[in-house]
């Protein structure tokens, strides 16, 4: 089927190719477990959900200011994941966090920090911004 030159390349290819599944499966397999351990905190909403519940809760937008800026989640405020240390000091630890990245990867890690920081009811959006329907806000500059 292939002459003899051709098996290096063909070897080559197939471990690109399961690279890329152990990447994939790895780094699903860790939001699988970040997920399950959070979830004593709160875990991860659907949009409606999130949507529906956040007039009770402190919601917070992970990315950076000029994404922030472009659009973001009416009534959201800008606590970009960079200057996580310095901006927490202002949040309330007696009212909920809901929070949202871009497609939900960061709010994982924010999560823990926020568990480390004394937050008890932290939630995240599922899949992010990216998959938000609900009301925006632009602000223009």
């Amino acid at each position: 089927m292939f002459a003899a030159g051709n098996n290096g390349l063909l070897y080559l290819v197939w471990a690109v190719i399961g690279a890329i599944l152990v990447v994939w499966a790895v780094s699903w397999l860790y939001r699988y477990i970040m997920t399950r351990r959070y979830k004593q905190y709160g875990g991860e909403i659907d949009g409606a959900q999130f949507e529906e519940t956040m007039r009770k809760a402190q919601v917070i937008d992970l990315r950076e200011s000029r994404d922030f800026h472009k659009s973001h989640v009416m009534g959201a405020r800008n606590v970009p994941y960079s200057q996580f240390k310095e901006k927490i000091v202002g949040l309330r630890k007696d009212l909920p966090i809901y929070m949202y990245d871009m497609t939900g990867a960061v709010s994982l890690r924010a999560a823990r920090r926020f568990q480390k920081a004394g937050f008890t009811q932290i939630y995240w959006l599922k899949n992010g911004f990216d998959q938000w329907s609900g009301k925006t806000k632009s602000d223009r500059h």
